[in-house]
């Protein structure tokens, strides 16, 4: 690709009104579509619904933010459907669209700003991470607004100081927190970035009142994990695998597996984005670009770079760079706006081909099959029907008390049997909880009668205290294939070994 910058007049151009056009456009087609998903809710959004039935300022694995955005929309529509438990996702990504083109020209007051603030826009809601996001409430979601939000406050603080703006990044940076701590994987780059450019230098009264801020905001979470045992932290640290690492691992699976993320974020933002942001990676080793590319840089890349690494040593998921893709988005448009007039274009045709055909998937969840026979949506159907076989072998069992060690069976439970008269409890194995529910809502000590006990395993018991009631295999979704086992035993059978 060559280097040398064309004229605007040679750029594919975008007016701002198609833009907002498309933006809502395609708004209002996820949200039409949410009305006729078909999908269940998956294990994590369910567990973030049932979070919002149980206001806190802290849970077992996140921050309290998306619990208090489903409750939100919960409380204001008097509903629990799915479709008001998903609603904010496409709205945040609306607003998140929007950001981006006020972000855009605040950070390019002159032409270039107009040109390329509309594409920042488009491409962003057309990301395929937007588009599958947008069918299901995620964390991710909810963050990267207050993410944009707090580069366009730090933007305008390179500018001048000032304190309502200083207040916003302070805010904006605590509620990114207070929704993921992935947020704080931005900091190294903002560092650095404030280090080498001049021009990204804000005020230190604007740091500190900033930093005070986002102190306060944060401050109730933190205090939860220290009267909780700092069970988030170490709930991140597990799935991280920080203090286990890979050990026994050959070189080469860890090559692979940090390949395997950079090669998951072609998928995550669409083959041109990743390959501009790539591109823009080299120019800045080069020693190309100006003040505010490197800014752009510094913002985002350094995010995928340290989750890179992440993965060459330990566990990632393809998701966890998201928060790099506010200022990535900028800085991808900038590229292809300055060196490719078809790369615009390319990206936004093939972001609306995949925001047109998820949404698609999910009202035909249960009608679209790979070659193999399975369900392409297989891991969002299929649970409801699971949590409707278990609450009616609790009633022939004639019991009221169900409890089961799967964290996916016990969040469907509580979705779909809620206002049902039974009572949900997970095993509680003993030691660090394996999960959210295990730790608020395990089987109590004074439950003495028999309970339902549903598991993927058969269970062992003192003889003829476990007596089988059902065993079974879902007919489609993520557990087509296993067998469930439902038994009646004594609540005593369930208890921690000692």
């Amino acid at each position: 690709m060559s280097d040398t910058t064309q004229s605007p007049t040679n750029t594919q151009k975008l007016s701002l009104g198609v833009a907002l056009a498309i933006i809502f456009g395609v708004t209002l087609w996820r949200v039409l579509m949410l009305l006729a998903n078909r999908t269940d809710l998956f294990v994590d959004e369910a567990q973030y619904w049932f979070w919002g039935q149980n206001l806190d300022f802290g849970y077992y694995s996140k921050p309290p933010m998306i619990a208090w955005v489903i409750r939100f929309f919960n409380t204001i529509s008097g509903s629990d459907s799915t479709f008001w438990i998903r609603l904010s996702a496409p709205l945040f990504h609306l607003a998140t669209a929007l950001m981006l083109i006020c972000t855009t020209r605040r950070l390019f007051d002159d032409e270039t700003g107009r040109e390329i603030a509309p594409w920042a826009g488009v491409i962003f809601i057309t990301l395929p991470a937007a588009s599958l996001s947008a069918v299901l409430v995620s964390t991710d979601t909810i963050q990267i607004l207050f993410i944009t939000i707090a580069i366009w406050a730090f933007i305008g603080l390179t500018r001048r100081s000032s304190i309502s703006e200083a207040l916003i990044l302070g805010i904006s940076l605590g509620l990114a927190f207070m929704t993921k701590y992935s947020v704080l994987f931005l900091l190294p780059g903002v560092g650095i970035a404030m280090l080498t450019l001049r021009s990204a230098r804000i005020a230190w009264r604007d740091v500190v009142i900033a930093a005070i801020i986002g102190a306060i905001v944060v401050a109730p979470n933190l205090w939860w994990n220290l009267t909780h045992g700092a069970a988030t932290v170490k709930h991140t640290e597990s799935i991280a695998q920080w203090s286990t690492g890979t050990g026994g691992t050959s070189l080469l699976k860890h090559v692979l597996n940090g390949l395997e993320f950079a090669g998951a974020q072609f998928g995550v933002v669409g083959p041109v984005v990743f390959y501009a942001l790539l591109w823009a990676t080299w120019r800045l080793i080069r020693g190309q670009g100006d003040d505010r590319e490197k800014l752009l840089f510094w913002l985002s890349m350094p995010v995928v770079i340290l989750i890179t690494l992440q993965a060459l040593f330990a566990k990632a998921y393809a998701n966890w760079a998201v928060s790099a893709y506010a200022a990535g988005t900028i800085l991808a448009v900038l590229l292809l706006y300055r060196l490719t007039k078809k790369g615009l274009m390319t990206s936004l045709i093939i972001g609306a081909v995949v925001a047109f055909v998820i949404p698609v998937l999910t009202v035909f969840a249960l009608d679209i099959k790979l070659p193999n026979g399975d369900l392409v949506m297989k891991r969002y159907v299929g649970r409801s029907i699971i949590s409707q076989e278990i609450a009616d072998i609790a009633t022939t069992a004639n019991t009221a008390d169900i409890v089961s060690p799967d964290r996916d069976i016990i969040a469907d439970l509580f979705y779909t049997l809620k206002g049902a008269p039974f009572r949900i409890y997970a095993r509680n194995f003993g030691g660090f909880p394996k999960s959210y529910y295990e730790q608020n809502f395990s089987l109590p000590a004074d439950v003495t009668g028999p309970v339902l006990f549903v598991d993927n395993d058969p269970i062992t018991c003192p003889e003829g205290q476990a007596e089988l009631i059902k065993s079974w295999s879902p007919p489609f979704g993520d557990m087509k294939g296993k067998t469930l086992y439902a038994y009646r035993v004594p609540a005593s059978c369930l208890a921690p070994k000692p």
